[in-house]
C-alpha cells in the first residue's frame, strides 16, 4: 500500500544527490513491511559508474543489509519512472511493486535518454498491469526542476 512518506525519502535522496553533484535527480527507497530497508540515489558522476542509478544504489544496499538477493517482500519508491536497466534489476531482485513520481518523458525534458532506451528495449510496456504505479508526480517534479536550473552535467 502506497505511503507518501516513503516517496519523501526518495525525494530526500534525490536532493542530496544533486546537491553533491553525484548525478541526476533520481532517488529511491526500498520498503519491507512498512519499514524502509534502504535508500539511495543516482551516483553515476561521483562513482564513474554508468549503472549506479538511484534504484540500483538502493537495491544494492537493501540486499547487503538483508543478506539476500531476493527482495520479493519489498516495494520500491523512486522519483522517476525506472529506465530499462533499472527495471531489469528490479525484476531480478523480485521486488513486487514500484511506485514512481516523474515519467520517462519528464526525464527526457531534463536531458536524460531513458525514453530512447525504453523504446529500443520495450521497457515498462511489457510489465504486468499494476506492477508500476505513478504517484506524487508534482512533488517529484520539484527536484527535477531544481536539477534543470542547476545546469548540471548531463550524461
Amino acid at each position: 500500500m502506497y505511503k507518501k512518506e516513503f516517496m519523501e525519502i526518495a525525494m530526500s535522496e534525490a536532493r542530496e544527490g544533486i546537491l553533491n553533484n553525484d548525478g541526476g535527480p533520481f532517488g529511491a527507497a526500498i520498503v519491507k513491511n512498512s519499514e524502509v530497508i534502504a535508500s539511495g540515489h543516482n551516483r553515476v558522476l561521483s562513482s564513474n559508474d554508468s549503472t549506479c542509478h538511484g534504484e540500483i544504489d538502493a537495491i544494492r544496499k537493501a540486499e547487503s543489509k538483508l543478506g539476500t538477493y531476493d527482495l520479493s517482500d519489498c516495494e520500491l519508491y523512486t522519483t522517476g519512472e525506472p529506465c530499462p536497466m533499472c527495471l531489469a534489476a528490479i525484476l531480478w531482485a523480485n521486488i513486487k511493486k514500484v511506485y514512481y513520481g516523474c515519467r520517462l518523458s519528464d526525464n527526457e525534458k531534463i536531458g536524460f535518454r531513458d525514453a530512447k532506451f525504453d523504446k529500443i528495449m520495450g521497457g515498462g510496456s511489457n510489465l504486468p498491469d499494476g506492477f508500476m504505479e505513478e504517484k506524487d508526480r508534482e512533488m517529484c517534479l520539484e527536484v527535477f526542476e531544481k536539477y534543470e536550473k542547476m545546469e548540471a552535467k548531463k550524461y
